[in-house]
């Protein structure tokens, strides 16, 4: 299968690796023998079963699953009759009409969560009137949309990650769901987030209890399985003691060197990092581990089955919705990002169909002697001169004046800058920001991008108008220094411990503390899911109960769900440990 990256497959194996480092590969271990691999010990199980069921998300590589069991099979002398749920798929022009609506126009970026099901993709009469064939010895029923016949089998789901399915997609080896022919990269990740990947979340989330086998299929010919009844019980395990979702790693046009200097385990055969997807579960996923094999899962399958556990209190207004993200911006010998705002509540519900916003921090974890954050307007900034300003930036190529327009602030480490949306902001250079946020990522509105070109040489799409419709230009002058940078408070102490508040906007639904420490401290969830990173120090240990004792390196983000109730972090350092601790406002749930 074609992949477009710089960065390497999951390894099949658990690597042994220096324990002081940052870990790309972090998994949650079960008793051994739950996982299995290769496409040989997949057709034994197989092969005792008289109807077989083998469904799965977009991007499967079905040529080589089916190709690889049948060759198996036929060798082992099973007479196999195989049905292609792909048959059964509305006409492709239907289908493109069927989810046009969607799909946003000519918009490059944006368009609206489908209220589509995977059944609306298929010719339902036939599909249903579809018969196991009685002289072969096994059938199977293959492709995404299998389990939609009314035909009972042994249930196989494959599985392939989304950071996976986004490098075969810029390489053009996959196509959207009931499509023939590869769009471009952008507008084929557009239809993904808007339209497949809502359908098939749906329905991944409906099969999740029925599963009898899952496959993690991202490795060409190296599958890894669980039996469903495993799976489960590890999610249920899980949500109540700790995880921390696998992160993965983009350059950008102003990325920056911080994230390959610190992480030297990353390949370093890229210009730049950008980003570090470090929790942004929607595209995240979650690794097991047994007698050293990896199988991900996708994390959205942890709040199908136990968002309760999970989330607590907060269940109520967020449902399997993961509410808070964690990710890196990397400015660090880079550039600017763009000038830019987020939607407001009414807004993205409105235009997008989010059920909540994109409501921002930027908390400095690192940065250089004069780095800045460009945060809010300048007094007296009128909305018509500015909007003309980048309109005329935008038609002439002439670069804007934006000190004219934004303040600018000094950032420092373990400053904390709020951007609740409708706020003006970006990150200036030399900043390694750890951005805690609300969970939605992709709804950022630009409005000046320097005049800089993509990674391929292409303008970078800019959102004026829509900016415009959202910006709040009262976040302006003295309001923005004395309510939009956070003023810590030491609200606890102990004998070598202090519990730190860095209050965030009203309008922001989560809150951050941070807990600074020698030794020893201990937290208890109140109700809600935690969300922390070590933001200065070597290591930690998590300690609750039972549980075997979990390692965490600086700057390796993990969460204990609102089940865990208590637990304890060890400073596993030579000196003072800082962690910051994200969740849920108790008002907010």
């Amino acid at each position: 299968m074609k992949r477009d990256t710089s960065q390497p497959l999951l390894p099949l194996r658990k690597e042994k690796r220096d324990d002081t480092a940052y870990d790309l590969y972090p998994s949650f271990h079960l008793l051994d023998g739950s996982i299995q691999n290769g496409y040989e010990t997949l057709a034994e199980e197989l092969i005792l079963k008289k109807k077989v069921i083998l469904d799965g998300y977009i991007g499967v590589d079905w040529e080589e699953v089916i190709g690889s069991l049948i060759s198996l099979l036929e060798k082992k002398g099973c007479n196999v009759a195989t049905f292609n749920i792909a048959d059964f798929l509305k006409p492709e022009a239907e289908i493109l009409s069927l989810v046009g609506p969607f799909l946003g126009g000519d918009d490059p970026i944006f368009g609206y969560r489908t209220d589509l099901e995977l059944l609306d993709y298929y010719k339902k009469e036939e599909l249903y009137n579809l018969e196991w064939d009685q002289n072969a010895d096994l059938n199977i029923i293959y492709g995404t949309g299998a389990a939609l016949t009314l035909m009972d089998g042994f249930l196989v789901y494959f599985d392939v990650p989304k950071n996976e399915l986004q490098y075969r997609m810029r390489a053009r080896a996959i196509t959207n769901l009931g499509l023939s022919f590869p769009k471009d990269a952008k507008p084929m990740y557009k239809h993904f987030y808007f339209v497949d990947w809502v359908v098939l979340n749906q329905e991944k989330k409906r099969l999740l209890p029925q599963m009898d086998i899952l496959v993690d299929q991202q490795r060409p010919k190296e599958p890894t399985w669980i039996s469903g009844e495993k799976l489960r019980k590890g999610l249920n395990r899980m949500s109540k003691s700790y995880f921390r979702v696998r992160p993965w790693f983009e350059p950008g046009v102003w990325g920056g060197q911080w994230m390959k200097d610190q992480f030297r385990n990353l390949n370093q055969n890229v210009p730049n990092y950008a980003w570090s997807f470090e929790m942004i579960v929607p595209e995240n996923g979650l690794l097991f581990e047994s007698d050293e094999t990896l199988l991900e899962v996708s994390f959205d399958m942890l709040m199908y089955q136990e968002k309760e556990n999970i989330l607590g209190r907060a269940v109520k207004r967020f449902g399997d919705e993961f509410p808070i993200r964690f990710d890196f911006l990397d400015t660090f010998k880079g550039g600017n990002l763009s000038v830019q705002c987020h939607p407001s509540p009414e807004y993205i519900k409105r235009e997008f169909g989010e059920n909540f916003t994109q409501d921002e921090t930027y908390y400095i974890l690192d940065a250089e002697e004069g780095a800045q954050v460009y945060l809010g307007f300048r007094e007296g900034v009128d909305q018509h001169e500015f909007k003309q300003a980048l309109e005329n930036s935008y038609n002439t190529k002439e670069t804007l004046e934006v000190n004219r327009f934004v303040q600018k602030f000094p950032s420092k480490k373990h400053d904390l800058f709020l951007i609740p949306h409708g706020t003006v902001h970006c990150s200036g250079t030399n900043n390694l920001v750890l951005e805690i946020s609300a969970t939605p990522y992709i709804f950022t509105f630009k409005m000046y991008d320097w005049q800089r070109m993509d990674m391929d040489g292409n303008p970078r799409p800019l959102n004026i108008e829509r900016a415009i419709q959202n910006l709040d230009f009262e976040k302006k002058g003295g309001y923005v220094s004395e309510n939009l940078i956070s003023k810590p408070a030491i609200v606890e102490t102990g004998s070598d411990w202090e519990k730190i508040h860095l209050p965030t906007h009203p309008l922001h639904f989560y809150d951050v503390y941070r807990f600074d420490f020698e030794t020893t401290v201990d937290l208890i969830t109140n109700g809600q899911c935690h969300v922390l990173m070590l933001v200065e120090g070597e290591a930690l240990e998590l300690k609750r109960g039972d549980i075997p004792p979990q390692k965490f390196h600086f700057a390796e983000t993990f969460a204990v769900p609102a089940a865990t109730e208590s637990y304890t972090l060890i400073n596993r350092g030579r000196k003072k440990a800082k962690v910051i601790v994200s969740f849920v406002k108790d008002e907010a749930c």
